[in-house]
């Protein structure tokens, strides 16, 4: 598929890590102008957003974010260069960035201010302007080894009105990509679209610091739908809608072969599941106790926590509602959970920003689940 360079393009919704998600090529005898310019927008504090290369990625560049902050990195013939600085840009505006070349310096300009300068300079280097140059977004080129100060690359962010050095060649993308709008204006948290789930291994989790406490998980928000669900051999917990019914939640447990259902008011001020060594309970409404499993070392031991619905094609998970709104934050222990770290997320899903304007489609009060378990 081939993308305007010009056009509003989401970097965000790609099926692979690292692979960009798209790229150009030209010949370097084409090149005149060794400058390029776009407008970029994100909440998100981290990811890979512009790419370059030459010799066939022997001599590299990669711009991306590290807790908000431009870096630069560069890999020339036996130099190896990481360069941190200027301001932060995940703060949800449009700001214009400029790269270009000045002999041995690479400038980044944020709205026409210079914010960063890396000099580079090695005697083995020799000037060759011969064979191709590649460009790429969102992701990288040659392996994530060769980086200085790795970092995670996936990013929820858009750019605009790009100018790619001299060129006018489009983007090429991969066949399976789906071009995704991006939000007028956005806010911070996790979007869900009412498509897609993101999972993770409780192993990978914050842990136990006490029985007594058990492990928390937090969400604030606004949704309709299936807000999670627990999973491990032989037990399922589902905290959704009702199939057919949007105005009654449901928690369903399910231990080996029995399970048990329990209607919650539609919209509590303050959701709770609380997950103990041996027993469950949901808003004081539901208890269920059970000496045959061990929560604790279930989740320890690794059980599939699920944002947005039930995972799989069980008829379960296709009669639940997937999660539709907007989770503003989500701490398991206290901690910041990034989708971008799960061990899948649907590439419908937005990582760090969610549409302002989906809002008013929602309900407007917010509610924080816990999940206490081991």
């Amino acid at each position: 598929i081939q993308i305007s360079s010009k056009g509003v393009i989401n970097l965000a919704h790609r099926r692979s890590k690292w692979t960009p998600l798209m790229q150009m090529s030209a010949n370097l005898s084409d090149i005149t102008s060794i400058r390029s310019f776009f407008e970029f927008r994100t909440l998100d504090p981290e990811g890979a957003v512009f790419y370059g290369d030459t010799k066939e990625g022997r001599d590299w560049f990669v711009l991306s974010l590290r807790d908000g902050i431009p870096e630069m990195q560069i890999g020339k013939a036996d130099i190896l260069v990481s360069v941190k600085g200027g301001r932060k840009l995940n703060d949800g505006a449009w700001h214009l960035l400029e790269l270009r070349s000045e002999g041995k310096f690479v400038v980044l300009e944020v709205n026409n201010k210079v914010e960063l300068v890396v000099g580079l300079h090695s005697k083995l280097v020799e000037d060759d302007l011969t064979g191709k140059i590649r460009l790429a977004l969102a992701g990288m080129l040659v392996d994530k080894q060769k980086l200085f100060h790795p970092f995670e690359p996936e990013i929820d962010a858009c750019i605009r009105g790009g100018h790619w050095l001299n060129l006018s060649t489009t983007w090429d993308t991969d066949s399976t990509w789906e071009p995704q709008p991006c939000f007028s204006e956005i806010k911070k948290g996790s979007y869900f679209p009412g498509t897609g789930v993101a999972m993770f291994n409780t192993s990978d989790l914050p842990g136990l610091k006490t029985e007594e406490a058990g492990i928390t998980v937090e969400i604030f928000g606004s949704w309709t739908g299936t807000t999670l669900s627990l999973q491990s051999t032989g037990f399922e917990y589902v905290l959704g809608e009702l199939d057919g019914n949007k105005d009654v939640k449901e928690v369903q447990l399910g231990l080996k072969e029995e399970s048990e259902s329990v209607a919650l008011p539609g919209e509590p001020a303050t959701l709770t599941f609380t997950v103990l060594k041996h027993s469950l309970v949901v808003n004081s409404v539901s208890e269920l106790e059970t000496e045959s499993l061990d929560f604790f070392s279930m989740w320890k031991k690794g059980m599939l926590l699920t944002f947005g619905g039930v995972p799989g094609d069980s008829e379960k998970a296709k009669s639940t509602h997937y999660l539709r709104g907007c989770l503003e934050k989500i701490l398991v222990q206290g901690q910041v959970i990034d989708l971008d770290r799960a061990l899948y997320k649907h590439t419908a899903l937005s990582s760090h920003s969610c549409p302002t304007e989906a809002m008013n489609e929602l309900t407007k009060s917010s509610y924080k689940a816990f999940i206490l378990a081991g």
